[in-house]
């Protein structure tokens, strides 16, 4: 009973040693501009291979100013594989487009068919 609690012990202390502090990963690219009006863009690369581009400006939408933002960035994957996403977010939400992502099944054709009969049925008159 002594050697397995002697080796718990050895076991908790050199987990607890201390753990030599990672490598600071370099900045290698770092640009930002922000505007009087509104609009900016910034820009990074880091040296483990993460880069980021964002641009954002002010438009007319209705009778209010919003955002509209164009950007990308991409990273190193588990696997190796370069990770790229580009996106616009505006008045119609955040858009992510990426090789990476899934995307929706196809509708199957017998609810195809449905809705293209739908679309062309005469409209049914309203019960009260």
């Amino acid at each position: 009973m002594k050697s397995i609690a002697l080796v718990a012990l050895f076991v908790v202390v050199a987990f607890a040693a201390p753990q030599a502090p990672p490598e600071p990963i370099p900045i290698l690219r770092q640009d930002s501009q922000i505007n009087g009006d509104g609009s900016y863009q910034y820009s990074f690369e880091t040296g483990n291979g993460i880069s980021a581009d964002q641009k954002g400006d002010l438009k007319k939408v209705g009778d209010v100013e919003a955002l509209e933002v164009h950007g990308q960035f991409q990273y190193p994957g588990e696997d190796g594989q370069n990770i790229q996403l580009t996106y616009i977010a505006d008045e119609n939400g955040y858009q992510p487009q990426g090789a990476h992502l899934p995307t929706t099944p196809p509708v199957p054709e017998s609810i195809q068919r449905a809705l293209a009969y739908l679309a062309t049925a005469p409209p049914q008159p309203e019960s009260n």
